[in-house]
């Protein structure tokens, strides 16, 4: 396995620790991930799905959890093993525990357990924000939030404006 140095890439980067981490972390995976196997599908720009293969399974013996920006699956039987006898045992039952680092902001938005595959839904929702707002030169801008809408005017503020154009005038003539 390479290493990678990405310590030129901090001089020009700012926010982006979390990414570099995530470069470095291949040779700390563990070699247990393989089972239950899984598919990672990007089904629009801002959506994503992770189907497992977890036949065997109920919905009440599987658990997802996201905590910030890791979802963690698990799976754990509850009937007791001992109670059959297997001749053959192709159908794995094992206790499972999968982890998925998502990028931030990417929420779960629905699961579903059908035909023996878990189907979990993704969504990534940029709070507003956080999203590009335009930023007006020489102007004085709002610190929360966007504001780029058209200012409303009043009938008040039509009558100030009516009643300060005369006073303008004579002060400008004086």
């Amino acid at each position: 396995m390479r290493t990678y140095d990405v310590a030129p890439l901090f001089r020009s980067s700012i926010g982006f620790d979390r990414l570099f981490e995530l470069l470095n972390q291949p040779e700390r995976v563990e070699t247990t991930a393989a089972w239950p196997p899984y598919n990672i599908e990007k089904v629009a720009d801002d959506q994503y799905r992770i189907t497992m293969a977890v036949a065997g399974f109920t919905p009440d013996e599987i658990e997802l959890t996201q905590q910030d920006t890791v979802l963690l699956v698990s799976g754990q039987k509850k009937t007791p093993e001992n109670e059959r006898q297997y001749l053959h045992r192709g159908i794995a039952a094992r206790t499972f525990r999968q982890t998925f680092n998502l990028a931030d902001h990417v929420k779960v938005v629905g699961a579903n357990l059908e035909n023996g595959l878990l189907t979990v839904e993704l969504k990534r929702e940029v709070p507003e924000a956080l999203k590009p707002r335009r930023i007006a030169i020489g102007g004085v801008t709002a610190t929360s939030g966007q504001d780029n809408a058209p200012a409303q005017i009043t009938e008040s503020k039509v009558a100030q404006a009516k009643t300060a154009e005369p006073r303008v005038a004579e002060a400008k003539a004086a």
